[in-house]
């Protein structure tokens, strides 16, 4: 039985192979990890106050669901509803709402 040792350049394309191999398991455990992680921040961070962390209930402003504070009252508005609020109400609300477009 006649083995041949690989030659220098056979043995870097195996080691470059299974490099890229491990390279590619490592970013897909990275990214499942990171999926996992947003999942579980989410689930505890999910209608809960920003400020006190304690428990927000929706409520139902103009049409708009807003979302308050049971502890501190504090009001927080989802992405959009800002918008949604100047709209129905002119005066305060609506030159408020400058400050943040821009």
């Amino acid at each position: 039985m006649n083995m041949e040792k690989p030659s220098n350049q056979e043995e870097e394309y195996f080691a470059r192979q299974e490099f890229e191999r491990r390279k590619r398991l490592m970013e897909e455990q990275k990214q499942k990890l990171k999926a996992e992680e947003q999942t579980h921040f989410k689930e505890l961070h999910w209608m809960h106050c920003p400020k006190c962390g304690m428990e927000l209930v929706e409520i139902a402003y103009q049409g708009i669901k807003i979302d308050k504070c049971t502890s501190c009252a504090g009001i927080w508005l989802d992405a959009g509803e800002l918008e949604q609020v100047a709209d129905a109400k002119t005066g305060f609300l609506s030159g408020f709402l400058k400050v943040f477009k821009g």
